[in-house]
């Protein structure tokens, strides 16, 4: 899994989008102005590392957001 200090502006961008609900790569890129391969290649880091899962083909919804473990 990745950790808070692991994401970068663009991480952050895309668990806010999974936190409300399931993406696709392009609707991520035309939302946030990011390039499609950009967008891509952060969501594959997301489910390289645990934090995200891909459920059909170009379809990601969260697992875990790093952004919330926090050590008590």
């Amino acid at each position: 899994m990745l950790e808070k200090e692991d994401l970068g502006p663009a991480d952050e961008k895309l668990l806010d989008m999974l936190n409300e609900g399931r993406v696709t790569a392009p609707y991520v890129a035309e939302e946030t102005g990011y390039s499609l391969q950009y967008v891509r290649d952060r969501l594959g880091r997301l489910v390289e590392h645990g934090n995200a899962r891909k459920v059909y083909e170009g379809l990601y919804e969260l697992i875990d957001d790093p952004r919330k473990d926090v050590d008590s």
